[in-house]
C-alpha cells in the first residue's frame, strides 16, 4: 500500500512520518495543495490524503479514476470545498476526520470572550506605548452572563462544560437535542429565543449553506443591547457587515471572530506590511471591540496529530475493508 498525503504543514509532518513507520506503509508528503497539476503526482499510488480551504477542482477526480484511486481522505472536518457529483461520476470514496479536537475548539472561544470581555486587545495596545492607565477598559465578569450555545454536538458539549465552569449561566439550541443536555435542562425551543435572552451567543453549527446566515441585521435586532457574538464554527453563519455594524453601532458589544466568510486565500497567509484589500477585514482588525483570529480555534498538538493520523487510519480502512467510520455519505 501506497498513499500520498498533499498541503502538509511542517506541523503535520512529524506526526505522519511516525505513523509511515509504525504502520510500514509508504506515505509521500507533498507540500503543495491538490490540483489538477499535482494530481499527476499520485500515479501508482493508493489513496489520496489532502487539506485545503480552495475548492477542489472536478478535473482533480477524473485523473484519480484514470489512475485506479478511488478514495480521497481529508484531514479536516469541512467538505463543502469538494465537489460531490464530481467524486460520483469517478466511483471515488470520500473520508474526513469528523472530531479532532472538541475541547480546543471550546477552549478557544471561551479564550477569545475572555479577552474581549477584559479588555485585552486595548490593553495590550496601551501598554505596548507605555500607557499604564485602567480607564476606560474596565472588564466585565463571565459568571454573571447567559451564554447561549448554538450546536450541542461534541464542540458545543465541551463549550458547555467550560462556561458552566466558569459560573455562567447556560442555555441552548440544537435541532437534534442531546439527552445529556436534555436532562440538564439547558435547551430552548427556538434558536430566535436563544439570541434574545442571552449576553453571550457562541456559534457551534456546521454551515447552513450560502446566504443563511444565523447571524445577520434581523437577528441581531432581537438580540440583547450590549450582547457578544463569538464563532469558532463556520464562517457564513453571520453576515460579517451586518455584525461589524452592530459593534459600531453600540448594539453589540463586541465579537469574537475565529472564521470570516472570505477568509480564503488570506488565513494562514503572511501579510507582514501589506495593506489587505479586504476593507471590512482591516477595519475589524483594527476595532479593540472585534477580536479576530486566523482560523486557529482547532490549533493544538493534539489537533494536528489526529488529523494527521486519523485521516490515515480512514484511508486504510476504506482500502483494506472497503468502507471506514469516517465515509462520508454522497447522497
Amino acid at each position: 500500500m501506497k498513499l500520498i498525503d498533499y498541503g502538509v504543514r511542517d506541523d503535520e509532518r512529524p506526526y505522519i512520518e511516525e505513523w509511515s513507520k509504525k504502520n510500514n506503509i509508504e506515505v509521500k508528503i507533498v507540500p503543495e495543495l491538490l490540483n489538477p497539476e499535482t494530481i499527476e503526482l499520485a500515479k501508482d499510488y493508493d489513496g489520496v490524503v489532502a487539506y485545503q480551504q480552495l475548492p477542489y477542482e472536478s478535473a482533480i477526480f477524473d485523473k484519480m479514476n484514470e489512475f485506479g484511486i478511488h478514495v480521497l481522505s481529508l484531514r479536516n472536518v469541512g467538505v463543502d470545498n469538494v465537489p460531490f457529483d464530481a467524486l460520483k461520476k469517478n466511483d471515488i470514496r470520500l473520508t474526513n476526520v469528523p472530531s479532532y479536537s472538541p475541547t480546543a475548539i471550546a477552549e478557544y472561544s471561551v479564550t477569545g470572550l475572555m479577552i474581549l470581555l477584559r479588555s485585552m486587545k486595548s490593553m495590550i495596545r496601551k501598554v505596548d506605548k507605555h500607557n499604564f492607565m485602567w480607564a476606560p477598559d474596565i472588564g466585565r465578569e463571565l459568571n454573571e452572563m447567559t451564554v447561549g450555545v448554538a450546536g450541542t454536538g461534541r464542540i458545543g458539549q465541551a463549550a458547555i462544560k467550560i462556561y458552566q465552569g466558569f459560573g455562567a449561566k447556560v442555555i441552548a439550541f440544537d435541532k437534534y437535542r442531546n439527552p445529556n443536555i436534555e436532562k440538564q435542562g439547558l435547551y430552548v425551543d427556538t434558536l430566535d429565543e436563544l439570541l434574545k435572552e442571552s449576553d453571550v451567543v457562541t456559534l457551534h453549527l456546521p454551515s447552513l449553506g450560502a446566504g443563511n446566515t444565523v447571524i445577520n441585521k434581523g437577528s441581531i435586532a432581537n438580540m440583547k443591547d450590549g450582547a457578544i457574538v463569538v464563532n469558532t464554527g463556520r464562517g457564513d453563519l453571520i453576515n460579517t457587515a451586518d455584525l461589524n455594524d452592530a459593534v459600531k453601532s453600540g448594539k453589540l458589544l463586541g465579537a469574537v471572530l475565529d472564521v470570516y466568510e472570505n477568509e480564503v486565500g488570506i488565513f494562514n497567509s503572511d501579510r507582514t506590511g501589506q495593506e489587505l484589500d479586504d476593507k471590512l477585514l482591516s477595519e475589524m482588525i483594527e476595532n479593540p471591540k472585534i477580536i479576530v483570529s486566523p482560523h486557529i480555534a482547532f490549533y493544538t498538538t493534539t489537533a494536528v496529530k489526529n488529523m494527521a493520523t486519523i485521516s490515515l487510519d480512514s484511508m486504510v480502512d476504506e482500502l483494506n475493508n472497503g468502507k471506514s467510520d469516517n465515509e462520508i455519505d454522497l447522497g
